[in-house]
Protein backbone atom coordinates (compact mmCIF):
# COMPACT_ATOMS: atom_id res chain seq x y z
CA UNK A 1 0.00 0.00 0.00
CA UNK A 2 1.23 3.81 -0.45
CA UNK A 3 1.72 5.75 2.41
CA UNK A 4 -1.67 8.36 1.67
CA UNK A 5 -3.41 5.42 1.95
CA UNK A 6 -1.97 3.90 5.38
CA UNK A 7 -4.99 3.70 8.35
CA UNK A 8 -3.73 6.72 10.97
CA UNK A 9 -1.75 5.87 14.38
CA UNK A 10 -0.86 2.61 12.26
CA UNK A 11 3.13 2.22 11.87
CA UNK A 12 4.27 0.96 8.83
CA UNK A 13 7.82 -0.25 7.05
CA UNK A 14 9.20 1.67 4.21
CA UNK A 15 9.84 -0.31 1.68
CA UNK A 16 10.30 1.44 -1.26
CA UNK A 17 10.53 4.97 -2.73
CA UNK A 18 9.32 6.14 -6.34
CA UNK A 19 12.31 8.52 -6.36
CA UNK A 20 12.01 8.93 -10.09
CA UNK A 21 8.46 10.28 -9.66
CA UNK A 22 9.37 13.02 -7.25
CA UNK A 23 10.91 16.18 -8.29
CA UNK A 24 14.41 16.58 -7.18
CA UNK A 25 13.94 19.26 -4.60
CA UNK A 26 11.36 16.38 -2.58
CA UNK A 27 12.86 13.90 -3.09
CA UNK A 28 16.44 15.71 -1.72
CA UNK A 29 13.88 17.07 1.23
CA UNK A 30 12.71 13.06 2.34
CA UNK A 31 16.51 11.99 1.91
CA UNK A 32 17.24 15.21 4.38
CA UNK A 33 14.47 14.17 6.60
CA UNK A 34 14.97 10.20 7.05
CA UNK A 35 13.02 8.75 4.69
CA UNK A 36 14.50 5.26 3.07
CA UNK A 37 13.48 2.18 2.71
CA UNK A 38 13.23 0.03 5.75
CA UNK A 39 12.35 3.28 8.27
CA UNK A 40 9.14 2.91 10.47
CA UNK A 41 7.04 5.72 9.53
CA UNK A 42 2.90 6.64 10.88
CA UNK A 43 0.46 9.05 9.71
CA UNK A 44 -0.34 10.98 12.69
CA UNK A 45 -3.29 13.11 10.50
CA UNK A 46 -4.61 13.73 7.43
CA UNK A 47 -6.46 17.53 6.41
CA UNK A 48 -10.55 17.72 6.15
CA UNK A 49 -11.73 15.88 2.93
CA UNK A 50 -7.95 14.17 2.16
CA UNK A 51 -6.29 17.03 0.78
CA UNK A 52 -2.77 17.71 1.45
CA UNK A 53 -1.15 17.41 3.78
CA UNK A 54 -0.51 14.37 5.70
CA UNK A 55 1.25 14.52 8.67
CA UNK A 56 3.53 11.61 9.09
CA UNK A 57 6.19 10.21 12.12
CA UNK A 58 9.08 9.23 11.71
CA UNK A 59 11.54 8.43 14.59
CA UNK A 60 10.68 11.57 16.98
CA UNK A 61 9.74 13.93 14.35
CA UNK A 62 6.70 14.55 12.41
CA UNK A 63 6.50 15.75 8.82
CA UNK A 64 4.23 17.13 6.48
CA UNK A 65 3.68 15.54 3.10
CA UNK A 66 1.73 16.54 0.27
CA UNK A 67 -0.64 13.69 -1.13
CA UNK A 68 1.71 13.63 -4.19
CA UNK A 69 4.88 12.67 -2.01
CA UNK A 70 2.78 10.60 0.14
CA UNK A 71 2.08 8.30 -2.55
CA UNK A 72 5.08 7.96 -3.83
CA UNK A 73 6.21 5.78 -0.72
CA UNK A 74 5.05 1.90 -0.12
CA UNK A 75 4.86 0.79 2.92
CA UNK A 76 3.89 -2.40 5.04
CA UNK A 77 1.50 -2.38 8.06
CA UNK A 78 3.15 -3.37 10.95
CA UNK A 79 2.05 -4.66 14.38
CA UNK A 80 1.74 -1.95 16.76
Amino acid sequence: MRLDQLPLNRPAKVLAIAWADLADTAAKRLRELGFDEGVTVEAVHVAPFGKDPIACRVGRMTVALRRAQAQAISVEATAA
